[in-house]
């Protein structure tokens, strides 16, 4: 009796144990999923998926801005209102610089934004061409590219001349008129071994070297040419150190460079990824690197500062390594400064920054207000796309986890604020939406093209309180202060003026946005 009381017993206490095991099972199965989920990456489709309209409609608008930009010989001209203009730029010496871009509202050629303009181009192509082909929007992008890469090859007239410039700023800017119209002298400058720019030099490197990725399938005739006219741009602008902007000081009011060590980082990472060279990838990690990279301070990606894209474009490298590419901590501390500029911008982050307005919107500068924000949003979608591509499930900032759709959400939010989500419902992309500036600060625009004017009789325009009666289709203008207040006049350059690298930036964040895919390990 008393042995099966025992036996019993224990039998009791072993059902209860497996009970208890069953329960902890349980228990750790659901926190491991649970942890997993967290930590997952969804899959990425590596076609694009569906397409957002908005964003789709959006980039359809802002391509449009660089014909509106056009200069030289027309071909299947979109644009009514514009025809040729700038066909003897350069003549007088002895090189075709006809083509190439208008650099803002007036008729310069400025040949350090516009070799910014072409690679943030080629950039944006390389990463989500597959986006725009899905909107049929890549060849109008190509198109773009082109233009400005003819005139780029063009202006480097030999191994160490490289003209930077096409028109007198100060004569230009004393005249109101169209640029099929402009009867004023276009003197040209340019930089040699003489008057150094390493800064101009070697952006123009950069543009050629990303463009002839682009163009490596398609032309191969023609991106051999680039690649060959960025390897000898780049080795002259190391060369031959110095700033353009004190070999020419006329451009200092205008476009000012404050260094050229981004600019060389930036070409050697370009032609590192042209090339397959690992050499680059050594100039980058080694002393250059050490003197210029400026490893774990984030800065704002711009015409003038290209640190910010040069450590998430050498974080590419580290995402997804070449057989063969060397390995080191430098090549690391780009990625970790890739990320330190992601934490800077997220709007959680413990290290955000306080440089934004009350909606949200970055806010770095009052001149030209837009570009930061959207050149940072389109950084930041580089980098989640990098993210889940390489299934990445998070970065850390300061002990607090973001997933590569916390990147995607800001990326958003800064591209939706130009689009009108803000306190005025206006859109700063001109000719998008049904709210936006009337009064954009573009001589041609504000002048009808029935009209002739010479430089001194088209003041009128400029002062006129009617609407332009062209619409600068695609311009990204100025932008709000930081109050969001936006005076929409002709005469208030600083929110209304639009700019190519403007553009450049917007049509690159729209094309990531557009959908979603995986990006491709290599752009070779």
């Amino acid at each position: 009796m008393g042995e099966r009381k025992k036996s019993r017993g224990l039998v009791g206490w072993f059902i209860v144990l497996i009970v208890l095991a069953v329960i902890g099972v349980a228990i750790w199965l659901t926190v491991r999923k649970k942890t997993n989920h967290s930590d997952s990456v969804p899959s990425v489709p590596d076609s694009p998926g569906a397409i957002n309209s908005k964003y789709s409609d959006a980039l359809k608008v802002a391509l449009q801005f660089f014909d509106v930009q056009k200069s030289g010989k027309l071909v299947d001209n979109q644009i009514k209102w514009r025809g040729d203009s700038g066909l003897t730029d350069g003549k007088e010496a002895g090189v075709d610089l006809s083509k190439g871009m208008y650099d803002a509202g007036d008729h310069m050629k400025f040949g350090f934004p516009m070799a910014y303009t072409a690679t943030v181009l080629s950039w944006s192509i390389l990463e989500y061409g597959d986006q725009m082909k899905a909107v049929d929007m890549l060849e109008s992008a190509k198109d773009s590219l082109k233009w400005i890469t003819d005139y780029l090859m063009n202006a480097h007239a030999s191994d160490d001349v490289l003209y930077v410039q096409v028109g007198d700023p100060d004569a230009d800017h004393k005249c109101w008129d169209r640029p099929e119209d402009m009867t004023e002298k276009r003197p040209v400058a340019q930089v040699n071994s003489s008057a150094p720019g390493s800064d101009v030099a070697a952006e123009t490197a950069a543009a050629l070297a990303s463009a002839s990725l682009v163009f490596r399938s398609s032309d191969s005739t023609y991106s051999s040419s680039l690649l060959k006219h960025a390897q000898q741009l780049f080795n002259f602008a190391d060369k031959n150190r110095g700033l353009y902007s004190m070999s020419i000081p006329q451009v200092q009011t205008y476009y000012n460079s404050t260094g050229y060590g981004d600019e060389l980082l930036w070409a050697a990472g370009w032609l590192y990824h042209a090339t397959g060279d690992k050499s680059y990838v050594e100039y980058v990690t080694g002393e250059n690197g050490e003197s210029f990279a400026r490893w774990g301070n984030p800065t704002w990606f711009s015409w003038d500062d290209k640190l910010p894209g040069v450590h998430v474009l050498l974080s590419r490298v580290n995402f997804f390594p070449l057989k063969g590419t060397p390995d080191s901590a430098n090549l690391h501390n780009y990625r970790k400064t890739a990320k330190a500029i992601m934490c800077n911008v997220l709007p959680k982050s413990p290290s955000v920054t306080s440089s934004k307005t009350d909606s949200g919107l970055l806010w770095i500068s009052e001149w030209n207000a837009l570009q930061h924000p959207v050149a940072s949003a389109f950084l930041a979608l580089v980098f989640s796309d990098y993210m889940l591509s390489s299934r990445t499930p998070k970065i850390s900032c300061d002990g607090r986890s973001f997933s590569p759709l916390d990147l995607r959400k800001f990326a958003m939010s800064q591209a939706d604020y130009v689009l009108g989500d803000n306190p005025l419902k206006m859109s700063y992309l001109v000719g998008y939406g049904d709210k936006f500036p009337q009064y954009v600060h573009h001589r041609g625009a504000s002048i009808p093209a029935d009209e002739s004017p010479s430089c001194s009789k088209g003041w009128k325009w400029l002062d006129s309180t009617e609407p332009n009666p062209n619409v600068a289709v695609g311009a990204v203008v100025g932008g709000p202060f930081r109050n969001e207040t936006f005076v929409d006049s002709r005469n208030n350059t600083m929110q209304v003026e639009p700019s190519t690298y403007n553009s450049a930036v917007m049509v690159a964040l729209l094309s990531g946005l557009v959908a979603t895919s995986s990006v491709v390990q290599s752009f070779t």
